[in-house]
């Protein structure tokens, strides 16, 4: 029969078996004699947190991954929507900046499409009702009457009033950015910039456990081969 031998020390490896030394009752683990007093010690209370009280059964690859741990949570739910929100305000500062500028530049006037029918501008986009293409006329004061070709809502006929856009050079041109836009564009960039955020952190995440669990398998590998013998050997 194989005994172990005596040692004035006992590794990391010499103190997870010992403190697994014992029988078990339900959720209580009870000490067996000898292993240091006989009151019943509450496993769940033990296991919740050990890796942030000194124990023999805590390493260094522990501590690292509580931290670890600790540090992903912050980011995930402290810095990713902090990312986003920062972002979301940029957006909306540029967003807003560029309507304002659109507002300046562009011009709205009343005008009246002449014509029998509104020119489309593609046949599928008229299967969707997309806005047509058609010759408009206004009355612009100190310039008479202007005849152009402007963008007029789907299902507009000859001889209606429609409110058209152009820039200064005269071109025909979409509405400046309203409020709702704005908003729409702020939210969906915080959005991306948070989702991005979170992504990276739990791809970053996903990479260090593999390292870890290597290096934790190696850290295994050592001390056993350091206690091995002494509990595989026999007297001598």
């Amino acid at each position: 029969m194989r005994e172990v031998r005596p040692t004035g020390y006992e590794t990391s490896v010499d103190a997870r078996v010992r403190e697994r030394r014992g029988r078990w009752t339900g959720d209580r683990l009870l000490p067996l004699s000898g292993s240091g007093g006989g009151e019943e010690v509450d496993m769940r209370a033990r296991v919740r947190g050990w890796r942030w009280r000194r124990n023999p059964l805590r390493r260094r690859s522990d501590v690292v991954e509580a931290w670890t741990v600790l540090v992903v949570a912050v980011l995930m739910f402290v810095v990713a929507p902090l990312a986003g929100v920062a972002a979301g305000l940029h957006a909306h500062g540029q967003a807003r900046a560029l309507a304002a500028a659109q507002r300046a530049e562009r011009h709205q006037v009343r005008a009246v499409v002449v014509g029998d029918t509104p020119e489309r501008l593609t046949a599928s986009q008229s299967d969707h009702r997309q806005p047509y293409r058609a010759q408009v006329r206004w009355t612009e004061p100190g310039k008479g009457v202007r005849t152009a070709w402007a963008r007029v809502p789907a299902g507009t006929r000859p001889g209606e009033p429609v409110p058209v856009w152009f820039d200064s050079r005269g071109r025909s041109v979409a509405p400046p950015a309203d409020d709702v836009a704005v908003w729409q564009h702020t939210v969906t960039v915080g959005l991306c910039a948070a989702g991005g955020a979170a992504t990276v952190v739990f791809l970053g995440h996903a990479i260090e456990r593999r390292i870890a669990l290597r290096h934790r398998l190696a850290e295994w590998e050592r001390e056993w081969a350091r206690t091995g013998p002494r509990w595989t050997q026999p007297r001598a």
